[in-house]
């Protein structure tokens, strides 16, 4: 764990993507920012956000949804792909927590510790510590570092840490990135991940952090064509509910 690199990678990230969204307190979302981050794996977040919409619309409640038939569910949300699985994990969610608390009000969690709503949260399939960190910001206006593939994959890239999964790399850094700038390096580090340091074909020759990276690939993509022009990809499902 590369400590100092870490520290300046978080520098010369600051403020590249202008502001972060402003994640005050919002208890009574909790279940939404759940069910949209799950609506939001394994597709972009524009097409599950039109899914999220779509069930927002059709459904005034989620005891509404924990109550419908699967295939309306499924039907709500078929835009952002795997809609049988997601359908199925969603409604079996509820069902557990409206069991477990005999209603779908959450925000009891926001006098947890950090640590007891990872324990709390955990024990629901589907629900992993990304999901968890995504609800400490975005529902209780905490500073978390949600890490997502692209964030993972930057971080490994860079050489600040060596891991092979996503949950790794969460553990690696979770306690060195201070206070108060976890949140926003997450934010910019999957804008950064979309837009330049990408999966497939990573933009090398425009890359700011190019002389940082210790990618074993980078000369290679370095000598691609710099493209005339980068679109954008800056929509983030999560800022948007």
């Amino acid at each position: 764990m590369k400590k100092a690199k870490l520290k300046k990678i978080t520098e010369k990230l600051s403020g590249y993507y202008g502001e972060p969204f402003d994640n005050k307190a919002k208890p009574g979302k909790i279940l939404d920012v759940l069910i949209a981050t799950k609506l939001s794996q394994n597709t972009t977040d524009k097409s599950s956000y039109k899914a999220y919409r779509k069930l927002k619309e059709d459904f005034l409640t989620w005891d509404d949804v924990c109550n419908a038939e699967l295939s309306s569910i499924r039907n709500c949300i078929k835009v952002c792909g795997l809609a049988n699985t997601k359908s199925k994990n969603i409604k079996e969610m509820l069902l557990k927590m409206r069991g477990n608390y005999g209603n779908l009000d959450l925000s009891f969690i926001k006098k947890f510790s950090n640590d007891e709503i990872y324990k709390e949260l955990l024990q629901y399939e589907g629900i992993g510590v990304k999901t968890i960190s995504c609800v400490l910001i975005f529902a209780l206006g905490r500073d978390a570092f949600p890490v997502d593939t692209h964030v993972h994959r930057i971080l490994n890239r860079l050489g600040i840490v060596k891991t092979n999964s996503a949950e790794k790399t969460f553990e690696a850094v979770k306690d060195v990135i201070p206070e108060g700038k976890k949140y926003r390096l997450h934010s910019e580090l999957i804008k950064f991940g979309r837009n330049i340091c990408k999966s497939n074909k990573p933009l090398c020759n425009v890359c700011f952090l190019y002389s940082e990276c210790e990618f074993e690939l980078k000369k290679i993509y370095r000598k691609n064509k710099i493209p005339a022009a980068i679109k954008e990809n800056n929509f983030i499902i999560l800022e948007n509910i």
